[in-house]
């Protein structure tokens, strides 16, 4: 079968354009003019010949001759050097403090962010203009002093960009994932942000050069930047114009040249721009790693009772009063080896409790818990040091959009190896072998040649299983799974859900599931946690779910999910309402609204989680019979999403 090809550059698909072929040849012209014409004319335009003082154009010299009788087109092809070079130092500052203030949050996380975007903001409030002339008064009128100008004039608009493009890509799951095995910040940044971005930031850097060449011979036309002896565009700009009215090609022959260098590289970035839908890859290098392979560092007590305890679980955003809490209270035990699932519907807060557990909750969000122990090690107060190899080797984490979970612009085995690199040093190739033996292992055929692909060159269904792939490549204490078998069919369901069962079998590690659909959690657990917003309303075994469900919602759950012996001439059953909003939580058990056993005692007070027969619990005032299905029916569109 014939793989897919990636998709060409968007340098290559603007040089298909007329404009962008154009202004291709324009740039080739123009930077090998800067390179071959000091050697070819250098001499010539430094020759000063006194009988030919301020000659007009001719065969001779066809832009004339300057005041010490200087060939001015010579001169101007010379100074294609220097004023280019120039531009690019400039737009290499601009781009180089503009990405490091864009990706402040990433590097020096979000209080510095804040600061910096403060002067983004403010930055880009004042003209362009304004602003190089600010700081050649600060710099002063020297070379050095014009491009330094210059370069932090562009500055704040690569920082606004930068930001606005890595907002998006810090959200994606490939880079929570590298959180996930240990990467740190500035990795991140490297490896997983900036290529994402790379291609849009280059093709503003290539429009910002062209803007900076003709800046640069604005500012030296108007005596700031470059002085005598050097010169470039803009310098013989300004020596010709006194002779403008004897001679206008001294200054219309500099002039055209500034117009061409610099319209060539605006339109190739814009034809390129236009051309960015669909980008391609680029494939970052992965470092050289000569180390050898080392054991990673003690990571708690194997022997722990459990492998994750977690007392008083609260996730919050805001503060004070206004504060939003989607996560209130939650406790939760896993032990060795023990499934454990989470259902509920969308805005229950199963995924933040599991993101909270796996310390990958950042600012604006707090987390505050009573306990919190991973693998023996209390994660309160742990250092980022020692938390690192720790959360990096032991907890494996499958996300719910392996597109999104994965790097689209890094080959898969790389990304699968990135862990073993990281935290157990192993050398390149032989963590490459890991990552296919890896794949292999996960039903993944021809390992070998996937492991070399991009992501989006596998199906669903192989995406997440290379997803479960990436987490066995340590040996992990805890796998949490979130949504693993979201929009895939019923045969990669059971697929995937075995590919978890044996996951855990071999490493005796535990697992959380997550998921919306309890027949899911029914099949692949031992024990179901039930939420209801932001809380755990029910905690039981999974062999009891369909016998000894007390919770309405949990029977309102099971009620809702159609089988063989449905009756096609009754509506589905299903939940009226909707889940209430984090805000909205007030006293009370927050599923009245919606619960047909609901009295004034429900309105005024929540219940608390408590024992209704051994391992099992329930928070509800009045628990139904085991085994009572939910009474409701309705054949209107529910607002829910529940299975």
């Amino acid at each position: 079968m014939t793989q897919p090809q990636s998709p060409s550059p968007a340098w290559a698909r603007a040089a298909r354009t007329p404009v962008g072929a154009a202004a291709l040849v324009v740039v080739v012209l123009v930077v090998v003019t800067a390179l071959v014409a000091p050697a070819v004319w250098g001499d010539t335009a430094a020759h000063i010949n006194t009988d030919a003082i301020n000659q007009g154009a001719s065969s001779r010299h066809l832009f004339g001759t300057d005041a010490l009788g200087r060939d001015i087109l010579a001169r101007t092809l010379v100074a294609t050097r220097l004023s280019l070079v120039l531009a690019l130092i400039a737009t290499g500052i601009g781009l180089g403090i503009g990405v490091v203030l864009g990706a402040a949050r990433i590097i020096l996380g979000p209080a510095v962010a804040r600061a910096a975007d403060v002067v983004i903001n403010v930055t880009n409030a004042f003209p362009n203009l304004l602003m190089i002339l600010f700081f050649a008064a600060v710099f002063g009128v020297t070379t050095s002093g014009a491009v330094f100008a210059l370069g932090l004039s562009t500055a704040p608009s690569f920082a606004r960009l930068t930001r606005t493009l890595t907002a998006s890509v810090e959200q994606q799951g490939f880079v929570d994932a590298a959180r996930v095995c240990g990467v740190g910040r500035t990795r991140i940044l490297l490896r997983h942000v900036l290529p994402n971005v790379a291609e849009a930031l280059i093709l503003n850097a290539t429009l910002a050069a062209g803007g900076a060449l003709l800046a640069f011979g604005g500012l030296s036309f108007l005596g700031i930047g470059i002085q005598p002896p050097s010169y470039d565009y803009g310098r013989l700009l300004n020596d010709g114009l006194a002779q403008f009215y004897i001679n206008p090609m001294a200054v219309l022959g500099p002039a055209a040249a500034v117009v061409v260098a610099g319209l060539g590289f605006n339109l190739l970035g814009e034809a390129a721009a236009g051309s960015v839908g669909n980008r391609g890859a680029y494939v970052p290098r992965a470092p050289r790693n000569t180390g050898t392979a080392r054991e990673p560092r003690t990571q708690g007590s194997p022997s722990s009772a459990h492998v994750v305890r977690v007392r008083d679980l609260t996730v919050s955003f805001g503060a004070g009063g206004r504060a939003v809490t989607p996560v209130r209270g939650v406790d939760l035990d896993l032990a060795a080896g023990e499934r454990v699932g989470v259902v509920g519907e969308s805005g229950s807060g199963k995924s933040l409790t599991a993101l909270g557990v796996a310390q990958l909750v950042e600012s604006p969000a707090s987390v505050t818990a009573a306990t919190i122990t991973f693998a023996g090690v209390d994660l309160r107060t742990a250092t980022a040091r020692d938390k690192r190899p720790l959360l990096g080797s032991s907890l494996s984490v499958v996300f719910q959009n392996p597109m999104s979970s994965f790097n689209p612009v890094r080959r898969l085995g790389w990304q699968l190896a990135d862990g073993a690199r990281e935290h157990e040093r192993l050398p390149r190739k032989e963590a490459f072998r890991r990552a296919q033996e890896r794949l292999a292992d996960v039903g993944i055929s021809r390992a070998g040649t996937r492991a070399h692909q991009y992501p989006h060159e596998l199906s669903g269904g192989m995406q997440q299983r290379a997803m479960i792939a990436m987490g066995l490549m340590g040996t992990p204490r805890l796998i949490i799974a979130d949504e693993p078998t979201t929009a895939l069919d019923v045969m990669t369901q059971s697929r995937v859900l075995s590919l978890l069962d044996q996951a855990c079998a071999r490493d005796n590690a535990a697992l959380l599931l997550i998921s919306h659909d309890i027949t899911v959690i029914r099949r692949g657990c031992d024990r179901v946690l039930v939420m209801y917003a932001g809380r755990v309303v029910e905690d039981l075994p999974s062999a009891d779910l369909a016998t000894e469900a007390r919770h309405p919602y949990t029977t309102a759950l099971l009620s809702s999910v159609p089988d063989l012996d449905t009756d096609r001439t009754k509506p589905l059953t299903g939940i009226p309402g909707r889940a209430p909003e984090p805000g909205e939580i007030t006293r009370g058990c927050p599923f009245a609204p919606r619960c047909p056993r609901a009295d004034d005692q429900c309105l005024r007070q929540e219940p608390d989680l408590v024992r209704a027969r051994p391992q099992h619990r329930v928070a509800c005032w009045h628990p139904a019979p085991p085994g009572t299905p939910h009474p409701t029916t309705t054949d209107e569109p529910l607002e829910s999403d529940h299975a």
